[in-house]
């Protein structure tokens, strides 16, 4: 039995894609439920698996996404400059450059979580301030991959 490496690139794709927007989707929702609580301990404990989930699903998918594209855009034969595809590597662009600072500021807020729990202190500003960046690099994130994933599909001729 062989394998048909379109398909195999593909569900490659595919997968990789609903764990990074999953995982993406899943921490942030954790991450604004935690904080809506004020409790040191959920902050802590949450910000504490966001942190293993990106460096364990999102880092991993986000390396695998455009590998896997890349292999799917030689398979089909397309050329990598296709308009369609050149809109797709910039919202990709964007999604990184936010995700990247998010983040430092998730380790950020739950080093300072974490020292307040130690300390028996409240929620120091500085992490309520990084989590308001936070929350703010997500949405380009996300409309960003959103993006992606229209493109993905509809493949429009841009220009």
């Amino acid at each position: 039995m062989s394998v048909d490496p379109y398909l195999l690139a593909k569900w490659l794709h595919i997968l990789s894609s609903t764990v990074l927007f999953g995982t993406g989707i899943g921490t942030a929702f954790q991450m604004v439920w935690a904080m809506r609580t004020g409790r040191i301990e959920t902050i802590y404990s949450v910000a504490s698996g966001v942190v293993v989930a990106d460096w364990l699903f999102t880092l991993p998918a986000g390396i695998v996404q455009p590998l896997t594209g890349l292999w799917l855009v030689h398979l089909a034969g397309y050329g990598v400059a296709e308009p369609w595809l050149l809109v797709t590597y910039g919202l990709y662009l964007l999604a990184l450059a936010a995700w990247v600072p998010v983040v430092q500021l998730q380790i950020r807020i739950r080093d300072m979580a974490g020292v307040a729990l130690q300390n028996g202190d409240g929620l120091p500003e500085a992490a309520r301030r990084a989590y308001r960046i936070w929350f703010v690099l997500g949405w380009p994130a996300f409309v960003a991959l959103v993006g992606v994933f229209w493109l993905m599909i509809a493949k429009p001729p841009l220009w």
